[in-house]
């Protein structure tokens, strides 16, 4: 007995220790920051009401989660030329939001996607991909931590971001603004669309654009080719031949996804990675790519596939197949700031892409950037083509302000939409 005492004394005083030792150490070992933290994490929080906003120059929707603690979140969501349907969508999910504690995202995640019945369906994922970042941005500010710390903190200081260019003079701005890797696309040759089976004059217009871009950049830097799926299977599988002797970094949607056992087929005539996912939705259509084993480096977006808690679901079941991040990131860029988040706390990643500026029209008088100029406080800076997390979004929560002239700047520009695609021989319509 008196040993069994002495023992439960020692046991409980090694374990009071601990608990000391913990409470000692250093706060970046810990979640919560007490110097930055905005609430106790006894405190409640109840979210109050949200705040949609439509950011029409880069075909999105940022969104403000307002709480009773005076802590607001920042999100993102799109279905891009179809705002107002996703607008919609968000605002349904309002009335399940108001009173909850955003705290438990991931509780929270689970309640919208499986008490919505149907499932899978893009306008749902993105609408819940804007309050899924939001809550997170307000768990993180309320604990006063960045996001990647939430997520199991950094495994690399820095994520690697790469451009585009669609002719050997764009290539040369890319590479003088620091990137060391970039993609170009192959939609158009000879002034034209694909048809179902091509001519070889057609496709060497393909190699003589993607073989003037390479010679400019040299060896040693990655470029992606954006097949964008939009040929058929037969002359996509004709252009990636061609396309083999250049050495690609990887082939970007060589085909539509609805048939992954035959994207599968045809990436096993290649030895180029395929790229895919920017238009694929959750971990479970992100589950059949990968047993298809259809590509084998991933582009889910975060402001599509249901926000933080997915984008790390799907990096997970990526990295048991040994597949790699790259996620998709044409929109905006908080949703893009996110995304960073996400791949600064795991392993299997590669590159990230930055928001694109093609529909910021009907507004010259206000300056924009990639990297968040006019919709953020402080835009992100690129050091050798990469953004340093520190400096950068090192901040409590998200890391970054929305730009308090924002919806000033988005008075008056148009929605963007699709453009209609059709052919120039019989007037058809073509994939996009």
């Amino acid at each position: 007995m008196t040993h069994s005492r002495r023992h439960w004394m020692m046991t409980m005083g090694l374990g009071m220790a601990g608990l000391l030792a913990a409470e000692r150490a250093p706060v970046s070992a810990q979640p919560l920051n007490n110097a930055r933290a905005m609430v106790s994490p006894r405190d409640a929080i109840k979210i109050t009401r949200l705040e949609i906003i439509p950011v029409h120059s880069l075909r999105t929707i940022f969104v403000k989660m307002h709480t009773d603690a005076g802590i607001i979140g920042i999100g993102e969501g799109t279905v891009e030329g179809r705002i107002s349907t996703v607008m919609a969508a968000i605002k349904e999910l309002e009335p399940y939001l108001v009173g909850k504690d955003p705290r438990q995202p991931a509780h929270h995640w689970q309640a919208i996607y499986r008490h919505a019945f149907y499932r899978g369906d893009i306008v749902l994922t993105s609408a819940l991909s804007a309050v899924d970042i939001a809550m997170w941005d307000i768990k993180g500010k309320a604990l006063g931590t960045p996001v990647y710390d939430l997520l199991g903190g950094p495994s690399r200081d820095r994520i690697r971001v790469y451009g585009q260019a669609e002719s050997v003079e764009e290539a040369k701005k890319v590479l003088a603004e620091g990137y060391t890797s970039l993609k170009t696309s192959v939609s158009r040759s000879r002034g034209r669309l694909s048809r179902y089976s091509e001519n070889p004059d057609f496709i060497q217009g393909f190699v003589e654009k993607v073989e003037a871009i390479r010679n400019l950049v040299g060896p040693k830097v990655d470029l992606g080719i954006e097949m964008h799926a939009d040929h058929q299977p037969q002359v996509a599988m004709v252009i990636i031949k061609a396309m083999e002797k250049l050495q690609p970094w990887w082939f970007e949607e060589p085909i539509q996804h609805q048939n992954l056992p035959l994207m599968a087929e045809m990436a096993k005539k290649t030895h180029i990675p395929f790229a895919t996912g920017e238009r694929m939705v959750s971990k479970y259509q992100f589950r059949e790519l990968l047993q298809a084993g259809a590509a084998s480096i991933l582009q889910p977006d975060i402001t599509h596939c249901g926000g933080i808690t997915e984008l790390k679901a799907i990096a997970t079941l990526g990295d048991a197949y040994y597949a790699a991040m790259m996620p998709h990131a044409r929109e905006g860029i908080v949703g893009a700031v996110a995304s960073m988040h996400v791949c600064a706390a795991i392993p299997n990643f590669l590159a990230h892409e930055l928001p694109s500026l093609q529909a910021a029209v009907g507004r010259p008088d206000v300056q924009r950037s990639y990297l968040g100029k006019s919709y953020i406080k402080k835009p992100l800076t690129m050091t050798e083509g990469h953004v340093v997390l520190a400096g950068n979004f090192d901040g409590p929560g998200l890391g970054i302000e929305l730009d308090n002239n924002l919806i000033d700047n988005e008075r008056g520009v148009p929605e963007w939409e699709f453009p209609e695609m059709w052919d120039s021989f019989d007037g058809s319509v073509r994939d996009h």
